[in-house]
């Protein structure tokens, strides 16, 4: 979705994977790299001027397994955007760092964090790193919180955090092109939800406002959220149970 919306905006579009990839146009560059290798990294990213980093364990795990995966990987992108250069990163986040937070609560970026699990806490440190990059090297880093990512939502809960395809690359392109004087910024990335639980991002700061509302597929969507405005906005995911079996015996 991000790679075929930005190829036609971009002179130059890097792409890296650990699986092989190939250009599907004559402005694509594609390279095979492992996060965990920095030297890597920083060669493929040579020469670009803006880095969007989206790779990572995606859901929870182990959490030596997310923090080689997410963190030590975003360090290597941080490190390569330094070492080479370039001005802006654009980090994905998650809503994940304040799932805790009562679903009657509207949830600004500038509270305190709360992690509903060990992904969670992994997304919490990639924010971090990316304050101590604007904070000691200059980068401007913006974090996007994102929210659920679906053609369309699916279940309860997606009537509250739903980020639909087109929303998302409004928020992604952004990100990108917001003024080099922005050194760091959180924003949640979530469509126009009727019932959403996030703050928008103020357009002063990242010029994007969302046009898609979940309420719009609510009649096919089973069950009603949120039942109870105390309960928290992770819903499942902030269940015992859903981090337990990551932790062993």
């Amino acid at each position: 979705m991000a790679r075929e919306a930005l190829r036609h905006e971009a002179a130059r579009l890097v792409l890296l994977d650990r699986l092989p990839l190939r250009p599907d146009a004559e402005n694509e560059d594609v390279h095979t790299v492992d996060l965990r290798d920095a030297d890597a990294v920083a060669a493929a990213l040579a020469g670009i001027d803006r880095v969007l980093h989206l790779g990572g364990v995606p859901d929870e795990a182990p959490l030596p397994d997310l923090l080689e995966a997410n963190v030590l990987g975003t360090h290597h992108v941080l490190e390569a955007a330094r070492r080479t250069g370039i001005k802006r990163v654009v980090l994905a986040s998650s809503n994940r760092v304040t799932g805790f937070y009562p679903v009657g609560h509207l949830t600004g970026p500038q509270e305190p964090v709360r992690p509903d699990g060990l992904y969670g806490v992994s997304k919490v440190a990639v924010e971090a790193l990316g304050q101590l990059y604007a904070d000691k090297f200059g980068l401007s880093v913006i974090c996007l919180r994102i929210g659920s990512f679906e053609h369309k939502p699916t279940e309860s809960r997606h009537l509250a955090t739903w980020l639909s395809p087109r929303d998302a690359v409004g928020y992604i392109r952004a990100a990108l092109a917001a003024p080099p004087s922005t050194r760091f910024a959180t924003a949640y990335a979530v469509s126009a939800n009727a019932r959403r639980f996030w703050e928008l991002p103020d357009v002063s700061e990242l010029a994007y406002v969302p046009v898609d509302n979940a309420e719009d597929h609510a009649a096919d969507i089973p069950g009603d959220f949120p039942a109870d405005p105390a309960a928290a906005q992770a819903g499942m995911y902030a269940e015992p149970e859903f981090t337990l079996e990551h932790l062993g015996p």
